[in-house]
């Protein structure tokens, strides 16, 4: 059975909407029907109001509707259908957001006298309704306005229709059980009408008195400030405040905006990039703005506290993009609105920021975090900031020209600079990738032309405020030259070495970008010192010396298309030098040491692990690792802020850090530090990379002549202790991390011990190719008469070369010859001592000099394996017998540039092995590689006593 409640408000439904079918015919419909369109704007808004305020109250009376038919079907099938089918009880959002629909649509007119302008338009024709219009008001008096009666006519039926809904279904809620679900269904839907109770008289409120405001400002006021949606909060007229530094003469604050009046001046302020911050004085708060700092202040404390109430619930109200419900501040709590937003911003102060629009995250008045900013002559910046300047990633493009080009700043920012790593493209096709400071290339970077460029150029090194300062590198493809030393302000100046691509080579005093004396290397190791042309023309007094030992001492002169002209003395009764020693001039040593080339590359490592490893700062630091279009796109992406995700740098620093302390033992450290090496996002991974990028720009191409090799050999070496320093510094952050001790610093010994045992075979492969070049040309002689000397031995058989090489007899491992029918013992070829042979030739298959060692040593064991087989006992061969034997295994290993090989393992050799076996069998190498170099005369001697015997 229905209770008495259900039955009245199915009435109550049923009165409403056919209260609302009659205000739609006799007042909305009417209202609509302005012919013409108007023509003035005001007109057309009124319009558009009231056809928003037609659709919404058709939407209410539909809604209505479907609450009548779900009352009567609860009526008509009580024992089947619940109360919680009640369409109101069912759904109450729904039907809730109708109302507030409606109640926004009525507001908006009210606020803008949209019905009495309507009204004004057709007054003849109200005349005429007046009768049946005040049936629908019998408690509106007879003088009352038509425009009044017809907002009256448009409220009254919903405000006493929602006031019945929450005592009807307060009742419902006493009526239903305690624990039904019926039950929470009417107490929910009770609360959130008696809430719309309370919103719908603050709404009209504030529609009123945004409706009075209108009146008191002047029609330019009103032009500028009205807007149907915005609502009057508070007005310093009703409660005074001053505000400085503005000294505003009038304070009006909106639902969505702060408007400060001043004479014919008005300052708007978007409410959602307003931030309070109480002031010490009781009377005082303050408001942060993008391009302000506002201070309020008013007489009385409880004043101060109703305004600045009233503020902070309208930011949070304008934030969250729609009016408070149930109403403004009715909360317990007052809400706070947040310290961060995300916000779109035009600034019109004067300054570097004027005219740019901001968008992205704001912080207590300023951008914070990451955003947008963009200029109107093109100029925009993406990536973060920090207290309203540009800091931290970030990519700026700066158009140039009328062209379509630009230049393009993808790096990290400090204060508003560029500061620390970047890579920067230029409208000019120019690209830097290097370190800023304040703005301008400070510290290690590289600047290249582009390839196709009319003059191609390439500098890495050191750069000073903007120029190129300290050490460096210059390469000029067009003139084929590259510069190897010192710069200041932007000039070549102090000790350098010049190399051409024809394989001259120039070490001097440069002066302001000019040469000055110093000693000239051509290819044929001819030695000039004297003065020079800037194309390294002989020009002044001079002294040649010639490979064989010649002299020619005066001065030099040249004409166009005359050769070079001297006069002076040649003197030809010098003794001839030593070939090796003049092949092995060596530029560049003593003229800049190898510790001061690369600072720049160090340093900013140094800065790093001195800070503990910040991980924000890990992804700053030597990024020239960078180098396929993968990757590189990959990064310019990142410098896009198009990362949905970060990648913790923090974590994975942390990582590495523990990592370190997890392998200190000898070979797990080996091991850590080979993985740490070969990744490229490893701290220690980068500083190698980088260092490859400065070695291959020094030493390939143009830099590949044999003069400077034993520059790039100590270069290489420092990089290794650079390396280990490195290392050391790494662990020292991560003990200090744990709360553990640090370690005690290493003697000098202990540490090249470690640089040429563990580090230096590890990052040795990476600077092998372009080093083992330089020792290719510097020993291109000596290995072209080894290699004749082994195409020669090549051509003996076995028993031939042994007995040739003065290899004792019984020592011939005869046994291993198996012949064939016909087959003649000396006719067999590669069968002696071939597993020593295939060992040997294992020396070319590693870059390591330790394992290279090895494999020499391992020849030695299958040498005397093979002899001690040979014998029937063990065997330890004497000098004398090593070394012919030693000669027939390179012989027949046929190693390629067996100089270039050696010299390397003697130069970067771990110095342990100093004076030990491995040092006495790599100096038994070195004798066979003399030896056969010199065999050609033995080898005329021993070819006449072949004939003379079975041939071969």
């Amino acid at each position: 059975m229905c209770s008495p409640e259900e039955e009245a408000l199915l009435r109550l439904e049923e009165v409403f909407s056919a209260t609302l079918a009659r205000v739609n015919s006799l007042v909305l419909l009417p209202l609509l029907e302005t012919t013409p369109e108007p023509s003035d704007p005001q007109g057309r808004e009124c319009l558009r109001l009231l056809q928003r305020l037609h659709r919404s109250s058709q939407r209410l009376w539909e809604v209505t509707e479907e609450s009548l038919h779900s009352l009567r079907e609860r009526l008509c099938h009580q024992d089947t259908v619940g109360l919680e089918s009640l369409l109101l009880l069912q759904h109450a959002e729904r039907v809730l957001q109708v109302h507030l629909e409606y109640i926004e649509s009525y507001t908006s007119c009210v606020a803008v006298q949209a019905f009495q302008k309507a009204a004004k338009k057709r007054r003849e024709f109200w005349r005429g309704q007046r009768k049946a219009l005040w049936q629908l008001l019998p408690g509106v008096s007879s003088e009352a306005s038509v425009g009044t009666a017809l907002a009256q006519a448009l409220r009254e039926p919903l405000a006493h229709h929602v006031q019945q809904y929450v005592l009807l279904l307060l009742s419902l809620g006493d009526m239903a059980a305690e624990p039904h679900r019926t039950r929470e269904l009417v107490v929910h839907a009770a609360t959130l009408f008696g809430n719309l109770q309370s919103f719908l008289r603050q709404a009209l409120d504030q529609a009123l008195a945004t409706q009075a405001l209108w009146h008191s400002l002047s029609s330019r006021l009103r032009d500028v400030l009205c807007t149907p949606a915005r609502r009057l909060l508070q007005d310093s007229q009703d409660m005074p405040v001053t505000v400085a530094p503005l000294r505003a003469e009038r304070v009006l604050l909106f639902d969505d905006a702060l408007v400060l009046l001043q004479g014919h001046s008005v300052h708007t302020f978007d409410l959602k990039l307003v931030w309070v911050d109480p002031g010490q004085d009781g009377c005082t708060f303050h408001l942060l703005t993008p391009e302000e700092e506002l201070s309020f202040c008013s007489k009385a404390p409880q004043d101060r506290v109703v305004w600045q109430w009233k503020v902070t619930q309208a930011v949070c109200q304008a934030l969250r993009g729609k009016k408070d419900f149930p109403v403004l501040g009715a909360d317990l709590e007052p809400s706070e609105p947040p310290t961060c937003r995300c916000m779109a911003y035009t600034f019109r102060a004067e300054g570097r920021l004027c005219q740019a629009t901001y968008e992205g995250e704001w912080c207590r008045g300023r951008p914070h975090g990451r955003g947008t900013l963009k200029w109107p002559d093109g100029r925009n910046h993406v990536g973060n900031f920090c207290q309203g300047l540009e800091h931290g990633f970030g990519i700026r493009l700066v158009p140039q020209g009328p062209e379509d080009r630009f230049d393009c700043y993808k790096c990290h920012w400090r204060e508003g600079r560029m500061c620390g790593y970047g890579i920067c493209e230029y409208g000019t096709d120019e690209v830097y990738k290097g370190y800023f400071q304040a703005g301008l290339r400070h510290g290690f970077g590289v600047l290249a032309s582009a390839p196709r460029a009319p003059q191609p150029c390439k500098y890495t090194g050191h750069w000073e405020r903007g120029q190129r300062s300290g050490y460096g590198v210059e390469e000029d493809s067009a003139r084929g030259e590259r510069y190897i030393g010192m710069w200041q302000a932007d000039q070549r100046h102090g000790p350098g070495v010049m190399v051409t691509q024809a394989g001259v080579c120039f070490q001097g005093t440069f002066q302001a970008d000019k040469m000055g004396p110093g000693i000239l290397l051509s290819e044929d190791d001819s030695l000039y010192e004297g003065t020079f042309t800037r194309d390294l023309t002989l020009v002044g007094k001079g002294k040649v010396t010639f490979p064989n030992g010649f002299t020619l001492e005066g001065s030099f002169s040249s004409g166009a298309g005359k050769g070079l002209h001297t006069q002076g003395v040649l003197d030809t009764a010098a003794f001839p030098p030593d070939p090796s020693s003049t092949r092995k001039r060596q530029l560049g040593v003593g003229a800049f040491p190898v510790e001061s080339h690369w600072q720049g590359v160090y340093g900013p490592f140094r800065d790093f692990v001195s800070a503990g490893c910040p991980g924000d700062e890990q992804e700053a630091l030597l990024g020239f690792h960078v180098q396929n279009s993968r990757e590189l796109r990959k990064s310019q992406e990142y410098l896009c802020c198009e990362r949905t995700q970060p990648e913790p740098c923090a974590d994975r620093m942390e990582g590495i850090l523990d990592e370190l302390l997890l392998h200190r033992e000898p070979r797990a450290l080996r091991e850590c530090l080979r993985k740490a090496l070969s990744n490229s996002l490893h701290p220690l991974g980068k500083l190698l990379q980088t260092l490859m990028l400065t070695f291959q720009a020094t030493y390939a191409g143009i830099g590949a002549n044999k003069h400077l090799q034993a520059l790039a050999q100590e270069e290489v070496k420092q990089h290794a202790r650079e390396l280990w320093a490195a290392y050391r510094g790494l662990l020292q952050v991560a003990l200090q991390r744990k709360g553990q001790a640090p370690e005690e610093d290493e003697d000098t010994e202990t540490r090249d011990l470690q640089v040429h045992g563990l580090v230096l075979p590890l990052m040795l492969p990476s600077f092998y190719s372009e080093l083992f070049t330089l020792y290719l040309l510097l020993h291109e002689t000596e290995d072209s008469l080894y290699s004749q000397g082994i195409a020669n031995l090549s051509l003996f058989p076995d028993t031939k070369l042994l007995e040739f090489l003065d290899v004792q007899k019984h020592l011939w491992p005869l046994k291993d010859l198996t012949l064939t029918t016909n087959q003649r013992l000396s006719l067999v070829r590669n069968k002696c001592f071939l597993s020593a042979t295939e060992c040997l030739q294992k020396i070319i298959t590693t870059v390591d000099p330790r394992e290279k060692l090895e494999v020499l040593e391992r020849t030695y064991g299958e040498i005397e394996a093979t002899v001690s087989r040979v014998l029937g006992r063990e065997h330890k061969l004497p000098m004398d017998d090593l070394l012919p034997l030693l000669i027939y295994v390179v012989s027949r290993a046929r190693i390629q540039h067996l100089g270039a090989e050696i010299h390397l393992i003697r130069d970067m050799m771990d110095p342990i092995h100093t004076g030990g076996l491995c040092d006495f069998l790599l100096t038994a190498l070195e004798s066979c590689y003399e030896h056969i170099q010199k065999e050609d005369m033995r080898l005329h001697r021993f070819a006449g006593r072949w004939d003379s015997r079975e041939p071969w």
